[in-house]
């Protein structure tokens, strides 16, 4: 099981596009997302991001190059995962609940919540409305773009996105997590976690695979 500890950082009132930079100044490396679970979908794209926390928010940066790009999503809560899509799945308190936030390249979001795969809860528009985003290919729609592609998007998370959940402060905590990369109607679809899922068929709905985050 990857284990990875998170950063405490200082970011009051800085912009969300200015999260790289603060992640580079506070020297936060990059780790891979780069586990090809499911042998029918061999493609890897690559993809690293890097995590931090400021008690009340976390901070993620992913970096993405592909062999096409697509952002297709019109709209919050929509099928994102089919564009280029980033995604965190977290374990945030111990009651079994976890969260999938996936986000294409556009800075589209869905952020859900439950237990188990069948039945999970979406995040009211209210609450994605306080998740702030940059995205280096900027934040509207587009069709497929084939072609070798370069992106990043750049998120701040504030621990009201846990909208089943009174978390306070993330210091201190061990949260259990995985980070993916995934675009299942792109020209080659995949599948890429950072810890591995050891299962017959593709399935990012899978905590026992989780791994963890030390957050400081």
């Amino acid at each position: 099981m990857n284990e990875l500890t998170i950063k405490r950082v200082s970011a009051a009132h800085l912009p969300v596009e200015a999260i790289p930079a603060l992640l580079d100044q506070e020297k936060i490396d990059f780790q891979p997302v780069a586990t090809v679970n499911w042998e029918e979908f061999p493609y890897r794209p690559s993809v690293q991001f890097r995590l931090a926390h400021t008690d009340d928010s976390l901070l993620l940066h992913f970096q993405v190059r592909e062999a096409s790009v697509r952002a297709t999503a019109p709209a919050d809560n929509g099928r994102v995962w089919e564009d280029s899509c980033v995604e965190f799945f977290s374990v945030p308190a111990g009651d079994g609940v976890y969260y999938n936030l996936e986000c294409n390249c556009a800075g589209t979001l869905l952020v859900g919540a439950g237990a188990a795969r069948e039945g999970r809860q979406r995040a009211p528009q209210a609450v994605l409305d306080r998740v702030q985003r940059w995205a280096s290919l900027g934040r509207e729609p587009f069709a497929e773009r084939i072609g070798a592609c370069n992106w990043e998007v750049a998120l701040i998370i504030p621990a009201s996105t846990f909208f089943l959940h009174e978390l306070g402060s993330f210091a201190g905590r061990d949260i259990r997590a995985n980070f993916y990369k995934c675009g299942d109607l792109l020209q080659t679809p995949h599948f890429l976690s950072w810890n591995p899922i050891d299962l017959p068929k593709p399935d990012f709905h899978c905590p026992q695979f989780f791994g963890l985050l030390h957050l400081e």
